[in-house]
This record gives C-alpha cells, structure tokens and sequence, in this order.
C-alpha cells in the first residue's frame, strides 16, 4: 500500500469536498432554504464518517494491515480512521447546536458551513499526515477555518478574538514549521514512516545534528501545545473562546483537541520514540503547569466561557499524561495502552465539552461572545432539562464516577504512574479535586441561586436537543461500560504501533 495513490486514504475529505463544492453551487444557483444547506452538510458528515467507519473496519478484518498512501503522504491506519469517527461526527453536533445561529446569518449561513466542514476535514488530514509537511497542510486549513468561524459575526468582541486567535495561531505555525526544517536538516527527511522516514532514521543513523534536532523536537512541541492550548502556551484560548460566537465555540473546542492531540501523538510517539527520554519530560512539565494553571485560572473567572477555556487548559495538561509511553518487560514501549488512553479520554472530552457549550449558547445567546455567570441563575427552575443536561457535562468533566470522564481520567494517569511519573498524577488529582470548585460553581449557580430580576425561559430547537441527548448518553454510556471501547483502541494502533515494533524498536 506504500507509495500508490489510494483513494481509500482521501475518501473522508473528497467527501467533504464534494459537500462543499455542491453546497456552494446550490446556493450560488438557487438560494435555497437552510434546511438545505443542513441537508447537504448532513449528508457530507455523515458519509465522511460512513467511510472512516468503513477504514476501520477494512483495516481491522479484511486487510489486518495498514500503510501510507500517495507516496508517503498519507496514513492509512486505524488511528486516522478513529480521528474521523471523533471529527465528522462533531461537525454535525457543532452545526445542529449552532443552528439557529446559522439562520440568522441570512446567506452568510452557508459560508459558515463550509468553513466547519472544512475545519473537520483539515483536522482529519492532520491526524491522517504520515509526513510532517502534509500535517503542516492540514494544520493550516483547520486554523484558517477556525480564525474566521471565530470572528463569523463581525461585533467587536468576535473581530477581537479573530484577530488574537489568528496572530498568535500564524506565529505558532510559523514556529512549528522552523520545527519541520530542522528535523528535516537533523534526519534529511520529513516523512514520518517508510525505509527513509524520520523513525527509521533513528534506528538506522547516528544523529548527526542532535543538538539541531532537540532544538527542532522542542520547536514542533511547542506549536502542537499552542494548539491544545496547553499551558504555557494558552494564552489564545479564554479571549478566544469568550470572543466567538456561543453557537460554535463548542466546536471549535472539540475539534481542536481532537486534532491537535492526534498530531501529537503521530509526531512524538511514531517519528520521534527513540529520543522519547529527551522529549517526555518536557511534556510532563508542560502537562503538570497546564493542570495548575488551568485549575487556579479557572477558579477566578465569572465568565463560564472563560471558566470552561481555563478548564480546558487543564485537560489539556491530564491528556498530556497519556503521551508519557511506559516500556513494558521485554523493553517494547507500550504504545497501545498509551494511545487508547489518549483516544479515550480525547473522544469523550470532545462531546462534554460540545454539550457544554450547546447549553450555553442557548442560555446565553447563540450569537453572544459572553456568558455571564449570573446569566445562569435559576436554569433549574426555568429550564430543568437543560441544566440537568449541564450538570452532567460539568460532572464529566469533573471526573465524577459513572461518567465517561472518570474514566478518562483513569486510564491516563495509570499511563503517567507507568511511566514512572507519580508525582505528575498526584500534581494532576490535587488539580482534579480543586477543580470541582468551579464546576459546583455554576451547578450551585443554577440551583440555588435566584436569578436576577424577570429572564426568560430558554427554549432549545430541535438540533440542540439531539446533541444534548446524544452528547448525555454517550457520557453515561462510556462511564458505565468504558471496557470494550478501551480495549478496541489499545488494540487499534495498526500502523502507530506496527511502525514502532517492526521499524524502530526491534
């Protein structure tokens, strides 16, 4: 399957593609209704998941094998099938949340879609790149994508956000291709797998440049962590997320995560493995000043965009653990484990985080860039089913047993404790424990506190109500019964691990 040109690899995005391409035509040509815009995105996602779907499945019973495609350009393997399980799907939670938002634009509604459809597709091409210059491509199209979702709505608040979010967001890309060019000067390559990729390098050659390289691992961590918004590297995040539209900020949120944590796995664990002792403990300083910070942030703000931008940084720190691969008994490195941890708790962080905001932008106005807190005073008397739908999202979030996020939360920190990292995973539950502070701060919020003078019931459409349903059960589901799901990602690594055993540590 190496160096052809298989269209099984591209199929997610060709149809994305194609939804994009005809979605513009229709509207140019006819002006239709939304609903046909919404059908056509629809139809677009889902077959892109459709196919993803179809990859896993192929490469797991028909293939039992993965490789690259378009010479080395692109990964076909069950870890980018996996990504575009988690992306597609989000897109269409993302749109039918922001629904109403995407009415109110007039025609501008159909360039909002398509900029989403995009954002998952270049996410997506981010975790599916088996070379560094095609994840810089992918990066490339899901920022842009996101920089001007982020400012859709043209008020000074949203104009703002754009702006930071794409000034700091260029200069971080310009930070990880510096990377690129010096792994490339260090190694002579930029392909990640393959005879002359950047993994077998390493078991083949003595670095030549090794302090060039560390330089450049340490250049391309940096632009990954910027995506992730891992600390110190956060600072984009609570402008951001507070300045954009509420309908979409759930996304954007999501997606980031999904594909920046992809990327980072696919460039630390499968190219750079065997200086995994240079890099690792960076990564465990990173992830513990991005618990700390993100917990004591997060305990101040009166915002609850701001307040879930802050928590979010923290997760990002705890998903970080995963990365710190344990080597097992007979010295292979334990990549499985590692991954299907990260997907893990990657996946179902994605869809709490997009419920969250899905209540938010109905509490607060979807095409709002602020969600006070006081805003949510009394919702569990004005609207119970959608601060019942709330509390759960923020008790995942938590890490509160029976929900999917207490095991998240396990299954990355027995990565750190196998890793040798205890004192990260003490760091990180002192932080878990801090952080119910601020979730129990809105639940109380909507609890027990009386709002202020008349506000109206917020009333949820038919799009919102399917996310916020899907969204509850899955997070009941996975927190109930976490095992299968777990077990079928640690087995799935394919080409992630398969590189990692046949080419480098063997």
């Amino acid at each position: 399957m190496n160096g052809d040109l298989s269209f099984i690899a591209v199929g997610p995005e060709v149809a994305i593609t194609a939804a994009v391409v005809l979605l513009l035509m229709i509207e140019v040509s006819v002006h239709p209704r939304p609903w046909v815009w919404g059908l056509i995105a629809g139809t677009g996602a889902a077959t892109a998941t459709a196919l993803c779907g179809w990859q896993w499945w192929w490469l797991g019973r028909v293939a039992n094998d993965a490789g690259t495609s378009f010479h080395g350009m692109i990964a076909l393997d069950g870890f980018g099938a996996f990504a575009g399980l988690v992306m597609f799907p989000l897109v269409g939670f993302g749109l039918m949340s922001s629904w109403s938002l995407v009415v109110k634009q007039g025609r501008r509604g159909a360039e909002f879609i398509v900029l989403a459809l995009l954002a998952a597709a270049g996410g997506h091409l981010m975790a599916a790149s088996a070379n560094l210059i095609m994840l810089f491509v992918g990066l490339e199209v899901f920022s842009i994508s996101l920089y001007v979702l982020v400012g859709f709505t043209r008020n000074r608040v949203s104009d703002e956000a754009a702006l930071k979010y794409f000034l700091l967001g260029a200069f971080a890309s310009a930070v990880f291709l510096y990377g690129i060019a010096l792994v490339f000067a260090s190694t002579g390559s930029t392909s990640i797998y393959g005879p002359g990729g950047v993994a077998a390098h390493f078991q083949q050659t003595i670095v030549f440049r090794p302090a060039v390289l560390l330089v450049g691992v340490a250049l391309l961590l940096a632009g990954m962590a910027f995506k992730v918004s891992a600390a110190p590297f956060h600072v984009w995040a609570p402008d951001v997320y507070q300045g954009a539209p509420n309908g979409i900020t759930g996304f954007v949120a999501a997606a980031a995560k999904v594909a920046g944590f992809a990327a980072m796995a696919r460039v630390l664990i499968a190219a750079l493995s065997w200086h995994i002792d240079d890099w690792a403990p960076a990564v465990a300083a990173i992830a513990a000043v991005s618990a700390v910070v993100g917990t004591l942030m997060a305990i101040v703000q009166d915002d609850v965009k701001r307040l879930l931008a802050y928590s979010s940084v923290a997760h990002a720190g705890f998903i970080l653990s995963a990365l710190l691969v344990a080597t097992g008994a007979d010295g292979i490195l334990k990549v499985g484990d590692a991954v299907g941890a990260m997907w893990f708790y990657v996946a179902t962080y994605a869809i709490q985080v997009v419920g969250a905001f899905t209540v938010v932008a109905v509490v607060a106005g979807d095409a709002e860039g602020r969600a006070p807190l006081d805003r949510f005073n009394g919702l569990g008397r004005r609207s119970p089913w959608l601060a019942a739908a709330l509390t759960f999202m923020l008790l995942a979030m938590a890490g509160i047993p029976v929900t999917a996020g207490f095991w998240g939360k396990v299954a990355v920190f027995s990565i750190a404790v196998d890793s040798g990292y205890l004192w990260l995973v003490i760091v990180a539950l002192v932080a878990t424990v801090a952080g119910l502070f601020f979730y129990l701060r809105i639940i109380v919020r909507m609890y027990m506190e009386e709002p202020d003078g008349e506000m109206e019931v917020a009333r949820a459409g038919l799009g919102v109500r399917v996310v916020l349903v899907l969204a509850s059960a899955v997070t009941l589901v996975l927190g109930v019964v976490p095992w299968p799901l777990l077990r079928v990602l640690r087995a799935d690594a394919t080409l992630l691990v398969q590189v990692l055993r046949d080419a480098v540590l063997l």
